[in-house]
């Protein structure tokens, strides 16, 4: 006889349960992928320069009109809550107090890879597709290039655009959103 080992997929809310029991260290940097709890790497200095180079970028360019958040979670499905490296949201009165950004909230979600290249193009970008984000900047700290996904579907985003040192980001989801790729590499 065989038997099959059966999975239990965590949903958001026990994932968030558990984290208010303590049961996680205060340290643990976690997120929740298709109900499993993954266990992100460490933020170098060049990736977290990176983030705060984009951060002011994105506030200086877009000012009150978004929501910019940095490394919190948002929430795409009932069993998967990522930590994007930074997202920018519709502007909300509460500024998202009362719960996690989710795909109709969101405008872009960007990554930042150093040594997650891999699985933020396979694990999280077709996720971010299929839950309708639509735009998604994947910037590759080592390359130094920023690929930008739109147009998701079920099986993935259809357009992408390579941008490097020299080139201008134009936003298709934020009208006003123009930023040189070099502000971002410094």
């Amino acid at each position: 006889m065989v038997v099959e080992v059966q999975r239990h997929l965590i949903t958001v809310e026990e994932y968030e349960r558990m984290g208010q029991a303590g049961i996680f260290s205060p340290e643990a940097r976690l997120e929740l992928i298709d109900g499993e709890i993954r266990e992100m790497a460490p933020i170098g200095p060049p990736h977290a320069g990176i983030v705060n180079a984009l951060t002011e970028l994105f506030i200086m360019s877009l000012g009150r009109k978004v929501t910019v958040t940095v490394q919190n979670p948002v929430r795409l499905s009932e069993y998967t809550e990522p930590q994007p490296d930074l997202t920018v949201a519709r502007r909300r009165d509460d500024r998202y107090k009362g719960r996690h950004p989710v795909p109709n909230d969101i405008l872009i979600l960007v990554e930042v890879a150093d040594t997650t290249l891999h699985y933020d193009h396979t694990e999280k970008m077709p996720r971010y597709a299929q839950a309708g984000v639509p735009e998604f900047w994947l910037v590759d700290v080592g390359a130094e290039q920023i690929t930008v996904y739109t147009q998701p579907t079920a099986d993935g985003y259809t357009a992408e655009q390579v941008l490097h040192r020299g080139d201008e980001i134009v936003s298709t989801t934020i009208a006003e959103l123009r930023l040189p790729v070099d502000e971002v590499f410094g």
